[in-house]
């Protein structure tokens, strides 16, 4: 195994937000607070330690949510979390059925990475690394399926209201399709296994993916955390309140929607008047103001102004943030850091910095997850035969077998040399026209352009009959390219774990975990 990293720009799958941030680009800076460095750490610890964070409270429900797990290393970061020198690192996804795509795996890997970087440069105090569920999510359709050889495995079930709330009876069909399609094996047994004892035994999709992403990062301290909670949201509920009655997020991050255009910034999310939903059992459905009444879409409920008062004061838990309001909601009730995710997330979240000042949050450093393409020994095999690294496998496919096509030919296949020499030809000729009738040069002009396409026509003709020698390895080629790169798109965003922890077992976390720097921003390939 080795591992090689490039820069994130030259992947192009990395928007020019993201690279603009990772270069500390000058005109962002106004939308976060610290630079993506160690360095900066002791400064953050030291602003999040004025912050007025519940920690009993946050213990009290960790302790919770975790009494059927029984007791290791997750119990002593819940108890350290009392005191007042622990801190923590975040990342927050999707309850994805089976951790869905490989970066749900490559975000907790980076927090818990940079949980341990954190610490040792400040070893007094305690960082521990948190799993944020979206268990108030209510998008059923991106979390229910993984891909799995090629083959999309999908929970089949007509679901209402947030998904941590699911219940997971009706997993059995595909459990017993994953049984089929994982085969005989220790690792096969170990993974049919853990899907049983999460989404079997367990009642809820929340409590299911606690448990099975537990089994996985439990051994490294990681602390999973549901917020869907009365006694968290009583915390977040003077926010909500204001939140809804005065549409503060609104207007702010509205004003900061236009400053990030003026740069060319491309723009996540657009916020709405109201950023909460409302939430009960199958239920989670818009508060929107109409009519001078507080309406909850698609439904029959609606508040004034003083029974939505007295609702937010006595049932906060039925108050879910939307994707504005979750990160105020997170910094509200944890000892926060920094926060890792994706480019989308880190573009959105610097939308949100003014809303943080507004409400005297602090607004933690963003950091971005690491990336990585995992080879395979056939592919890098095949990669070797075909003299190519694997770096070049992130240029279009065509223009890499342009390039491989180049590199094997003894045949010159450009015909820039020609070119060069008819160049001056005609700059020849174009004297001679103008001195017998100046307005001849068009006409020398027109006669150069199609004399020239002509001959790059029949250039590309010459690279054409070149590559029909080399159509065996052109092949294999556009067969890595596939395998590696499933539908065009990174292989992370496609593919789920599984097929590797068939090979490796628990040993590919372990390989991730030992290649994964979470400052050092470039994409990692390991081979």
């Amino acid at each position: 195994m080795q591992a090689s990293c490039i820069n994130y720009h030259h992947t192009g799958f990395f928007s020019k937000n993201l690279t603009d941030y990772l270069c500390n680009d000058s005109q962002l800076s106004n939308f976060y607070n610290y630079q993506p460095e160690i360095n900066s750490f002791k400064q953050i610890i030291a602003d999040k330690s004025n912050a007025s964070i519940n920690r009993s409270v946050l213990v009290e429900v960790l302790k919770s949510q975790y009494a059927s797990l029984g007791s290791g290393p997750w119990n002593e970061n819940i108890e350290a979390l009392a005191k007042p020198n622990a801190f923590t690192v975040t990342t927050g996804h999707q309850l994805c059925l089976g951790t869905g795509p490989l970066y749900f795996i490559y975000k907790i890997i980076t927090t818990i990475n940079l949980a341990k970087k954190v610490e040792q440069a400040n070893p007094e105090n305690k960082i521990v690394p948190v799993y944020w569920m979206a268990t108030e999510d209510h998008d059923f359709e991106e979390i229910n399926h993984f891909n799995l050889f090629g083959k999309k495995v999908t929970w089949d079930l007509e679901a209402k209201g947030a998904t941590g709330r699911l219940a997971t009876q009706t997993l059995h069909p595909l459990i017993t399709e994953l049984k089929s399609i994982l085969g005989t094996s220790r690792e096969a047994d170990e993974l049919l296994n853990l899907f049983e004892t999460a989404y079997i035994k367990e009642q809820n999709l929340a409590n299911a993916t606690r448990v099975f992403v537990n089994e996985l990062f439990g051994k490294y301290g990681l602390i999973i955390i549901d917020a869907d909670d009365p006694k968290l949201k009583k915390l977040f509920a003077p926010i909500i309140k204001e939140d809804i009655l005065d549409q503060k997020s609104y207007q702010l991050v509205s004003k900061t929607v236009a400053e990030l255009e003026k740069i060319d910034n491309h723009i996540q999310v657009k916020p709405r008047e109201i950023n909460f939903f409302y939430l009960d059992d199958q239920l989670r459905e818009r508060i929107v103001f109409e009519n001078n009444c507080y309406k909850v879409l698609n439904t029959n409920i609606g508040f004034s102004k003083e029974e939505l008062e007295k609702e937010i004061d006595k049932h906060p838990e039925k108050f879910s943030p939307n994707v504005i309001m979750r990160p105020l909601y997170q910094e509200c009730i944890l000892p926060n850091l920094a926060y890792i995710g994706g480019g989308a997330e880190i573009s959105y979240w610097m939308e949100l910095k003014s809303t943080f000042d507004h409400y005297k949050l602090n607004f933690p450093m963003l950091v971005l997850r690491n990336s990585a393409l995992i080879v395979d020994e056939g592919s890098k095999k095949k990669l070797k035969q075909l003299n190519l690294e694997t770096k070049n496998l992130f240029t279009e496919t065509n223009k890499l077998i342009d390039i491989f096509v180049k590199q094997q030919s003894a045949n010159e296949l450009n015909l820039d040399a020609e070119l060069q020499k008819i160049e001056k030809a005609f700059i020849q000729i174009s004297l001679k026209a103008q001195n017998i009738d100046p307005t001849l040069a068009g006409s020398v002009e027109a006669e150069k352009a199609k004399f020239f396409n002509s001959l790059k026509g029949l250039e590309s003709k010459l690279a054409k009959a070149e590559k029909k020698k080399f159509e065996q390895q052109t092949s294999q080629i556009v067969k890595v390219k596939e395998k590696l790169f499933p539908n065009g798109s990174l292989q992370e965003r496609v593919e789920n774990f599984m097929p590797h922890y068939l090979k490796y077992g628990n040993g590919f976390i372990e390989m991730l975990a030992n290649n994964f720097d979470p400052l050092d921003f470039r994409f990692t390939i390991i081979e």
